[in-house]
């Protein structure tokens, strides 16, 4: 395929553009196929039922896995990477609750409900939240297992050689926690049931920024010529993009 650059366009005609898009759309259907093939394997796959029982600091008190599906039987949660101690939370996970954020209502008229989670005290979370101006179900993890149990947390014992047990296999990963989206069902004699989680460049499902970056000319490409697959140092919280840069190297 021929390389085309933003800087260096090829130019035709309407007729030859037209018949260029046409290609185009084609093979955006066979994508758009492939994607719905591959939601219901997804969809297919098999579940594992929850037997731990996990509780979580909230601001309403303690709360449980069940009491996180508001009633509903299913459940959305987004491992967000804010350990203890942490100054703010991380920025690439901000960027997924900035897209999470408005779609709630949506998601709970299609009975899926939506949970945060972090390894961070309740006390550290909150004010981050407030800061961001989120309106999610964010609920602390401290002191249980489940950050470890779904291979978000890792001790520096886990770091076997360097590596942890992340996006389903043993890799290298520069912090002690990481992100990801994990789905669970809840049946009516309120079983729960864990259906599917997704790791790594798999939580793109929700960042819709990226989507639109693809139809631009230049595409996740930065002013700086930084790709946005190789690398997120473009990122900034939502409250930080008119911070100098200056500023944002000693904050």
């Amino acid at each position: 395929m021929k390389t085309h650059s933003f800087e260096n366009p090829t130019i035709v005609s309407t007729e030859k553009w037209l018949a260029a898009r046409r290609e185009l759309l084609r093979q955006e259907k066979e994508y758009t196929k492939l994607g719905d093939q591959l939601s219901q394997r997804r969809r297919e796959l098999p579940w594992v039922k929850i037997e731990k029982p996990y509780r979580f600091d909230s601001p309403a008190g303690p709360v449980t896995l069940t009491d996180l599906f508001e009633g509903r039987s299913q459940l959305m949660v987004q491992h967000f990477m804010l350990g203890a101690g942490w100054e703010e939370g991380c920025v690439g996970c901000s960027f997924m609750t900035d897209h999470f954020n408005p779609t709630i209502p949506h998601l709970n008229a299609r009975d899926v409900s939506f949970a945060a989670i972090s390894h961070a005290p309740l006390a550290e979370i909150l004010p981050f939240k407030a800061r961001m101006g989120w309106e999610v179900n964010w609920v602390s993890a401290q002191g249980t297992d489940f950050n470890q149990d779904f291979h978000v947390s890792f001790t520096e014992e886990e770091r076997v050689g360097g590596k942890v047990d992340y996006n389903y296999a043993m890799r290298e990963f520069p912090h002690n926690e990481a992100p990801g989206i994990s789905v669970f069902f809840r049946n009516t004699a309120g079983e729960i049931y864990h259906t599917y989680s997704t790791y790594g460049r798999g939580v793109e499902v929700v960042m819709a920024t990226y989507r639109l970056l693809d139809l631009v000319p230049k595409g996740r490409k930065g002013s700086d010529g930084e790709d946005a697959e190789d690398g997120m140092q473009w990122l900034r919280l939502h409250d930080r993009y008119n911070q100098p840069a200056d500023v944002l190297a000693t904050s």
